[in-house]
């Protein structure tokens, strides 16, 4: 690394800790030269990239952002954090690469989000469904809010909130 104060490139590691789930290293540097200490990051790179296969048949690339935006639209003026929208973002993301090495389906992207918005407000899941699946009537909106209001909150984890779906 070069220093930001002297410009030497020399320089001790004296402490290196992880974060953000072990997508970043923060390393703390001592230059060898001006003895000045600094802080540097190192952000683990994606090398394969993921594409989405959108319901139109499209490609686009996997963006992250994208959950996040149709999450905070479903959450409206819901009382969620940006830290519980942004934890389900980052899970999601993370399965995803688990799972999925080249392609993804859009609608796999929208099961694993529903799946994690069980647990944080069921509005926020009705909300984002319908907007997910917008083919779907009054009365089918109303059958699927009473069943799930009748779950057991274990039974609602495990289970699809459409019938039929997996």
């Amino acid at each position: 690394m070069i220093c930001p104060f002297c410009g030497a490139n020399e320089d001790k590691v004296i402490d290196s800790r992880s974060s953000d789930g072990g997508r970043v290293i923060r390393r703390r540097r001592q230059c060898l030269v001006c003895s000045k200490r600094f802080t540097t990051y190192e952000r683990v790179e994606q090398t394969s990239r993921i594409t989405v296969v959108k319901k139109d048949g499209s490609r686009v690339p996997f963006n992250p952002e994208n959950i996040y935006k149709g999450i905070a639209a479903a959450c409206g003026k819901r009382p969620i954090a940006d830290a519980v929208k942004q934890r389900i973002v980052d899970e999601v993301e993370e399965q995803i690469h688990r799972e999925f090495d080249r392609e993804v389906d859009a609608r796999a992207i929208g099961e694993r989000v529903m799946a994690r918005l069980r647990d944080v407000d069921e509005v926020v899941l009705i909300r984002f469904a319908s907007e997910y699946y917008p083919g779907f009537s009054l009365d089918d909106l109303k059958q699927h809010i009473e069943e799930l209001a009748s779950m057991p909150k274990d039974v609602k984890n495990q289970q699809s909130l459409f019938v039929g779906e997996t």
